[in-house]
């Protein structure tokens, strides 16, 4: 299921222009939270061909400033075109509430991001939502907006959550302190008496049977990845772009060490895979507007 990289070099365009379904959807997030979307294509998109990119050089995005978030999103947005994609999904909370509305008028392929699909699957589960996110997307407030412009009864508490994403990254998820920290960064939700949960980051997932054992039963999950996949479903229905072909195997790329986060997405690909180091040192940004 998990398959290891291969070149798709001189393989695109051929698909851009003779058949366009079988062209790749790209992925890309801070590093390997990320993979809780990927798993989601895999499940719900089997046919589909992938591209993963982590920036592991410059994680975590959270912690970032909205100018150097649009710089990275544009960054990879740029290489992922040259790698001939039909779509991309931005398996990062922090680069959609921070970088989505603008990149979206400056590329003629589609964008997805995860807040909307997080947003529309809580309010039909709850009417106390509190999110976990990084500090820069409990900042920007974009969950409660997207909530609050579909449903205006539902109340929405948000936390930032500096720490988790580096502990994940280290694989200390069972670790003393993951927990504690967990539990100090729940306590305020639970003061509010939250009766649904938004991972607001794609890392948080990795953290589920941390976070389960700490909230009461009757607090329901929302993992948005599961919702943008079915997004970018119906996108592809829509523009006549889903594939029927077999895929070709996933290809990673990474801007940091490639075999730190190989080692790193053993346990959530099940293989170690094959991951290559891209640099976008000579990237252009060219702001291709859409027609």
């Amino acid at each position: 299921m998990f398959s290891s990289s291969i070149n798709f070099e001189g393989n695109l365009s051929s698909f851009n222009t003779q058949e366009p379904q079988r062209a790749p959807i790209g992925i890309f997030d801070s590093g390997v939270g990320g993979l809780t979307v990927l798993r989601q294509l895999y499940q719900q998109l089997p046919h589909e061909s992938i591209i993963y990119f982590g920036d592991t050089a410059r994680l975590p995005y959270g912690i970032r400033s909205q100018a150097e978030i649009l710089q990275y999103v544009r960054e990879i947005l740029e290489w992922m075109q040259k790698q001939g994609v039909k779509m991309v999904i931005m398996a990062c909370n922090t680069s959609s509430a921070l970088a989505l509305e603008a990149v979206r008028t400056e590329y003629n392929i589609p964008i997805l991001g995860l807040i909307l699909p997080g947003a529309k699957a809580a309010v039909r589960l709850g009417k106390r939502v509190g999110v976990i996110a990084t500090p820069a997307t409990a900042k920007s407030n974009a969950y409660k907006q997207a909530i609050m412009e579909i449903a205006t009864d539902v109340e929405v508490w948000q936390v930032g959550c500096p720490e988790f994403v580096p502990l994940i990254e280290q694989n200390r998820i069972h670790d003393p302190y993951t927990i504690q920290v967990a539990s100090s960064y729940l306590e305020p939700l639970l003061e509010k008496e939250i009766d649904t949960l938004i991972y607001g980051c794609t890392h948080y997932p990795h953290l589920a049977p941390v976070l389960r054992s700490l909230l009461p039963e009757h607090i329901q999950l929302i993992d948005p990845a599961v919702h943008v996949v079915a997004a970018c479903a119906q996108e592809l229905d829509l523009l006549g772009l889903k594939n029927t072909h077999p895929p070709l195997p996933t290809r990673f790329a990474v801007s940091g060490c490639s075999q730190q986060f190989a080692q790193s997405s053993l346990q959530w690909l099940g293989c170690t895979p094959t991951v290559e180091t891209v640099s976008f040192t000579n990237i252009e940004i060219s702001h291709a507007k859409k027609d």
